[in-house]
């Protein structure tokens, strides 16, 4: 058995365990018999269970997570008073392409949602949710800057509410919908969210 098929075997026959058992419940010693591979064979790999997981979902947690703090840096990077009518399209654009990358690695992501108890991966909506405190903070500066009014949202409802917002998104992930169906809901969820934020922050918000 050469060295790329032994890979491909393990990789095959973790994601199986991971996503049935979640990472704390799955055993390495049935990832090794289900590969068909000696033990001896996987530490010539992998030194852990820890760094196996690793090889399967940092590339694509780091790559989503990279994304979005860069487009909310981008955005941020934008003269003041292009802002308000750039929320909106940048926005859009942003949370199309994350879930389109989604469904691209869909096995990859369900993992990190519903199996990753136990490693640094577990906590992806946590991270976007913190990226997103931060942009929506500093949005709020600007319209101030702007002279719009100045915006009074509790530090506890903006958390709470951004990070249903993530929840949804993940949601739209879990649900095995055809994309362009899952693309469809997202754009409904995008307009539910737009409402409501418009409501607390002023019309000069356009998620």
């Amino acid at each position: 058995m050469d060295q790329p098929d032994t890979l491909r075997k393990i990789h095959t026959a973790a994601m199986s365990e991971f996503l049935k058992n979640g990472f704390r419940k799955t055993s390495l010693r049935k990832i090794v018999k289900d590969a068909g591979v000696t033990t001896g064979a996987f530490y010539g790999y992998y030194a852990s269970k820890e760094a196996l997981f690793d090889a399967l979902v940092g590339e694509c947690f780091h790559t989503m997570l990279d994304h979005y703090q860069r487009v909310q840096q981008e955005f941020a990077e934008l003269p003041a008073e292009l802002q308000p009518e750039q929320m909106g399209v940048v926005s859009g654009e942003c949370m199309d392409w994350m879930l389109r990358y989604a469904y691209d690695n869909l096995d990859v992501f369900k993992l990190i949602m519903t199996g990753a108890e136990g490693t640094s991966y577990a906590h992806l909506v946590d991270e976007m949710v913190r990226i997103e405190e931060e942009a929506t903070d500093r949005y709020k500066d600007v319209m101030i800057e702007l002279d719009y009014p100045a915006p009074v949202v509790n530090a506890s409802l903006q958390h709470i509410l951004i990070t249903g917002m993530f929840s949804a998104f993940t949601e739209l992930i879990l649900h095995d919908k055809p994309l362009e169906e899952a693309l469809e809901y997202l754009a409904q969820l995008r307009r539910f969210y737009t409402a409501g934020w418009q409501k607390l922050l002023g019309e000069a918000i356009m998620m």
